[in-house]
C-alpha cells in the first residue's frame, strides 16, 4: 500500500511537470493595414506610324488581274523605297484573288470578274514624311489606305516616370488618410502595379486612287498625343 502511494505521488508530480512544459497561447491583435491606389500619367507625342497600303484590281481574266496588280503594287513599293523607307519596314500582309459573278439588271449572269488584292504593312519612322508618303503612294497606284496607327517607339523612360508619379501619388494619399484617421503609417507591406498604354488610331478608311488619280496636295496628317498610365497599389501597416 505504501509503495502504491509513492508511485501515485510520482505520477502526479510528472503530470504537473508535463503540463507546465505544454504550449501556451498568446492573444495577438490583428495587423492593421491601409490600402491605397495611386496613378501617374505621361503624355507623349508619337514618333512612329504604321499603315496598311494596298492595290485592288479587277479584270475578266484572272491572269491579267494578277499581272496588273503585281505591276501596280511593285510601283507602290518602289515609291516607298525611293522615299527612304527601309525594305525591312515594308511587309506583305495579304494577297488574295477571288471570282465575282456579274449579273444583268434582269438577274442573268453575264460573266465573271476576278478581284485581286495585295496589301503591305509599312512602318514610318519619320512622321514628317507621312503626308508626302501618302500623296506619293496614291500617285504610284495605291488605291486602298487603311488604319494609320501612331505610336512611340521607345516607351521605357516614359513608363518609368509614370510609375514614379503613381508611387508618389499613392504615398500622398496614404499620408493624408492616416492623418485624417489619426493613425501613424508604418512600413509598406505590398506593392503592385499595372501599366496602360493605349495607342491613338487614325482610321483612314479606304481611299480611291490608283494610277489614274493624282492627289493635288499633300495629305494632312495630325498624330495628336498618346497617354501612358501607370496604376500602383500599395499596402501600409498602420499604428
Amino acid at each position: 500500500m505504501k509503495k502504491f502511494s509513492i508511485l501515485l505521488a510520482a505520477v502526479l508530480v510528472l503530470a504537473t511537470l508535463l503540463s507546465a512544459c505544454g504550449p501556451t497561447t498568446v492573444n495577438q491583435s490583428s495587423l492593421r493595414t491601409l490600402n491605397v491606389n495611386g496613378t501617374g500619367t505621361i503624355s507623349l507625342t508619337p514618333d512612329i506610324a504604321y499603315i496598311y497600303l494596298g492595290v485592288h484590281s479587277e479584270n475578266p481574266s484572272a491572269s491579267e488581274a494578277v499581272a496588273s496588280n503585281n505591276a501596280q503594287t511593285q510601283k507602290v513599293i518602289d515609291a516607298l523605297k525611293n522615299l527612304g523607307i527601309d525594305e525591312k519596314d515594308i511587309r506583305t500582309t495579304n494577297f488574295s484573288i477571288w471570282p465575282s459573278a456579274q449579273y444583268s439588271p434582269d438577274g442573268q449572269q453575264t460573266g465573271t470578274t476576278y478581284m485581286v488584292d495585295n496589301t503591305v504593312y509599312v512602318t514610318i519612322r519619320d512622321l514628317s514624311k507621312l503626308g508626302d508618303l501618302l500623296d506619293t503612294v496614291i500617285k504610284a497606284g495605291a488605291n486602298t489606305v487603311n488604319s494609320i496607327q501612331f505610336d512611340v517607339a521607345d516607351k521605357t523612360e516614359a513608363l518609368k516616370q509614370a510609375r514614379d508619379e503613381a508611387v508618389k501619388n499613392a504615398q500622398t494619399q496614404a499620408e493624408e488618410l492616416a492623418k485624417a484617421a489619426g493613425v501613424t503609417l508604418g512600413e509598406v507591406q505590398t506593392i503592385g502595379f499595372y501599366d496602360s498604354v493605349p495607342s491613338p488610331v487614325y482610321e483612314g478608311g479606304k481611299g480611291g486612287g490608283g494610277g489614274d488619280m493624282v492627289a493635288s496636295v499633300t495629305v494632312p496628317i495630325q498624330p495628336g498625343q498618346m497617354t501612358l498610365t501607370a496604376t500602383v497599389s500599395m499596402t501600409y501597416i498602420i499604428k
